[in-house]
């Protein structure tokens, strides 16, 4: 990654702070994947019309998720199946500042993500346990049956998911981009693991369609967008007996992409 740090290096710094009027926790996404090798050129060419988010002098985040679904993968199984109103439920640790999120995403049928989330102590996770939102405290047992169509005792832990993550917002910030590389799955019932180190993924958040330098970028880089989330790719990499049929021609894609040959 030393190629990659001294090309951030040359962007202008965005903080924490700085960042608050680009959440977009109710956005529209666009996801690209590309191979490790075409990100210092991406890099290059985001400079100018881009900053990166720095916290405490770092350029990159490492980010640790667990995600939660039901005993016959409910969740996953509404994605596959093509259902357009979907959730996901996930804790997400960000490793060097040590801060716990418990979230919740929704799409609607329209599009739109929506993501709703909580502080959290730590990483154990009790229907007791206590979270601060921005208005106020909640039980992670009230919090998922109000922000969600599952309850807590519905869920359990089936899916680790680590990456390290760029975050970077255009200069007018009305977009954020992340570009997450590195990317381990971890099957947490089985302990099934995969890594693709040669695996980006770019996602593009925008608060509707509103212009952006990077759909130019991609372009110029012959990327095309893909529709992929790494709790269902993660699964079916992970997870061989679960109905995958539908994502068979994503990987296949995504391995083409990499430069991985696949049996899928």
């Amino acid at each position: 990654m030393k190629v990659i740090d001294n090309i951030l290096a040359a962007f202008a710094p965005i903080s924490l702070a700085e960042m608050d009027g680009v959440k977009l926790m109710n956005r529209v996404d666009t996801k690209f994947v590309m191979r490790m090798s075409l990100l210092p050129e991406l890099l290059r060419q985001a400079e100018a019309s881009y900053y990166v988010q720095e916290i405490a002098g770092k350029r990159t985040g490492d980010y640790d998720t667990t995600y939660y679904d039901t005993e016959d993968l409910e969740m996953y199984m509404r994605h596959h199946d093509r259902q357009l109103v979907r959730q996901k439920i996930r804790v997400r640790t960000y490793v060097e500042s040590k801060l716990y999120f418990l979230e919740v995403k929704r799409k609607n049928n329209k599009g739109r993500t929506k993501k709703k989330r909580i502080s959290l102590p730590g990483t154990e996770l009790t229907a007791q346990t206590t979270g601060q939102g921005k208005q106020k405290s909640w039980s992670v047992e009230d919090f998922i049956a109000a922000k969600s169509r599952y309850r807590y005792e519905q869920i359990s832990p089936r899916l680790r998911t680590q990456f390290t993550r760029i975050t970077l917002v255009n200069k007018q910030k009305t977009e954020r981009l992340t570009i997450d590389t590195t990317l381990c799955f971890t099957n947490i019932r089985s302990g099934a693991q995969v890594s693709l180190p040669e695996m980006v993924i770019v996602e593009l958040k925008r608060d509707g369609n509103v212009p952006s330098p990077m759909i130019g970028i991609m372009q110029s880089l012959r990327i095309k967008p893909l529709k992929v989330s790494k709790y269902c790719i993660g699964t079916a990499l992970t997870t061989p007996e679960v109905k995958q049929n539908r994502f068979k021609a994503k990987i296949r894609r995504i391995n083409k992409t990499i430069g991985l040959s696949t049996n899928q």
